[in-house]
């Protein structure tokens, strides 16, 4: 499935509402970190391993599309 994703820096919460995530991660958007942990805890919050997310658009963006496999 495809969500919206909307993400807020210096926080720390994943409140998802129909097809779309608003995430809160304390990592800096260096080298792709940001994006890692973003991963990372849209997997947690479903159950699922890190390899069944991936960003589908807007990885340099605040804004992405994500894709979650379950």
């Amino acid at each position: 499935m495809l969500y919206k994703v909307s993400v807020s820096f210096h926080k720390d919460y994943v409140k998802v509402q129909g097809d779309t995530i608003e995430i809160g991660i304390m990592e800096k958007p260096v080298n792709g970190k940001a994006n890692l942990e973003i991963i990372k805890q849209i997997a947690k919050h479903f159950g699922i391993s890190k390899s069944c997310v991936r960003i589908v658009a807007g990885a340099k963006s605040k804004d992405k599309i994500v894709e979650v496999v379950q």
